[in-house]
């Protein structure tokens, strides 16, 4: 497969040119990569409003992942799920309809915040037993909230895989919202790999309208580098808008070296990868099988993660991770309650060196504490009235009856325990205790 971007750079870089624009490291070694990161210099093409080498690139890109379109983003997922409900505000509003999104309630912080800096309405949806990082919506109950919401959502937002590895069955919800007519959007960023699985399972493939994916967390593109997807069966107003969404929020001064790293992974995927991925499934699979055998207990069911349920083997992630660390393995996420390890064709080598390293460590006894369970609180103002409230920053213990201002969580996993506009409770305080939080931001 050609890469435009990738040989457009390349020739510009050795073409001996003297640079009078942008950069100002005007091609020269400060770090090493330098010659190759430009500027949009005549021929490079404008990202969000492409015309040339990029909106080929692109194309190649659609037509890989089987979409209606693909659009780049150098700004992570989080630029395209600003984009995404853009989208789906102004498709409410060109409809007569009041912008209203359900959301699954384990959502990154960028949706809630593009949300209230929109000023969108959300209705949350958190199945009982669910955790604060995990919130699997099934058809059943997507089918029985929208047959008795007063009012339509404009479209069903949900996360996956989510931060341990769990797939929602996006088949059946997108059935369930094609019969009530709403849309169905998905944050894809851990999936962009669905694709290309022997038996495929993107989100877009499944029938969902618009999703996300993350490029940099399972496929080789440098960080940073996101596709927004639009599918085929979408309505064609997010297509046609699909680019000025992204231009909306996106930095005038894309990174041309994420634009080539994305170019390049076109190819990747066109030269083979569905045969490596494969025969990594298989490895990770063997993998899975010999730690249950140990005595591990996994969860989630994403072939490219392994979650540990760390406590059922009588240690917190945190210690795993530590015990991992000094053998100079580092993890993606740990909690109290979980580490998790993500995998790509290019580290199949080292899922012996994992599994070694996890089978050396001498088991415990189970430590029976649960994580709290999460609850839908008591709103006060909406996400736009709470985020441009006057705020002050309290210690989590008097907190209790204050009203939540705050998306400010790490990442990972950068899910909020408690909404803008929340009142917070004490099944809150004790969740952030659990999650050793100090301090939260609340309206003054």
């Amino acid at each position: 497969m050609k890469t435009p971007i990738v040989d457009f750079v390349k020739n510009y870089a050795n073409s001996g040119v003297t640079r009078l624009h942008m950069p100002g490291h005007k091609g020269k070694d400060f770090v090493g990569f330098e010659k190759f990161d430009i500027t949009e210099i005549d021929g490079a093409d404008v990202l969000y409003n492409a015309s040339g080498i990029i909106a080929e690139s692109q194309r190649n890109a659609t037509g890989l992942f089987g979409s209606e379109q693909t659009l780049y983003s150098t700004e992570g997922s989080s630029l395209c799920i600003r984009a995404m409900v853009h989208l789906i505000k102004s498709y409410a509003l060109q409809n007569g309809q009041k912008p209203i999104i359900a959301a699954a309630r384990n959502a990154h912080k960028t949706f809630v915040t593009a949300c209230a800096i929109l000023d969108l309405d959300v209705d949350w949806l958190l199945p009982k037993s669910q955790s604060v990082i995990s919130c699997v919506i099934t058809a059943e109950l997507l089918d029985e909230y929208l047959q008795s919401a007063s009012q339509k959502p404009t479209a069903v937002y949900i996360t996956s895989p989510d931060y341990l590895g769990n797939l929602t069955d996006i088949k059946n919800l997108s059935r369930v919202c094609k019969k009530y007519g709403v849309l169905l959007v998905v944050d894809n960023a851990h999936g962009a790999y669905l694709k290309f699985l022997p038996e495929d399972k993107h989100p877009i493939s499944l029938g969902a309208d618009m999703c996300c994916d993350s490029a940099h967390k399972t496929l080789p593109s440098l960080t940073g580098g996101a596709y927004l997807h639009v599918g085929k069966c979408a309505p064609t107003f997010l297509a046609q808008n699909a680019q000025s969404a992204l231009s909306l929020f996106a930095s005038t001064s894309p990174s041309y070296l994420i634009m080539q790293s994305l170019d390049a992974v076109n190819r990747y995927i066109s030269d083979g990868y569905c045969q490596k991925l494969a025969n990594l499934i298989k490895k990770v699979n063997t993998t899975k099988s010999n730690l249950l055998k140990g005595g591990y207990c996994l969860c989630g069911d994403e072939v490219l993660k392994i979650t540990v349920c760390a406590k059922s083997y009588g240690y917190s992630g945190y210690e795993l991770s530590q015990t991992l660390l000094s053998q100079k393995i580092v993890c993606e996420f740990c909690d109290p309650d979980y580490i998790v390890f993500m995998l790509s064709p290019e580290n199949e080598e080292d899922l012996c060196k994992l599994e070694s390293a996890l089978l050396s460590v001498v088991k415990k006894d189970i430590i029976k504490q649960h994580p709290p369970t999460p609850s839908i609180k008591k709103r006060q103002l909406s996400l736009n009235q709470a985020i441009y409230a006057t705020k002050e920053k309290k210690n989590v213990n008097d907190c209790i009856g204050c009203i939540s201002a705050s998306t400010d969580v790490a990442c990972p996993p950068a899910i909020p325990i408690v909404l803008p506009g929340e009142q917070i409770d004490e099944d809150a305080i004790q969740c952030f205790k659990y999650y050793d939080i100090d301090e939260w931001i609340v309206v003054k």
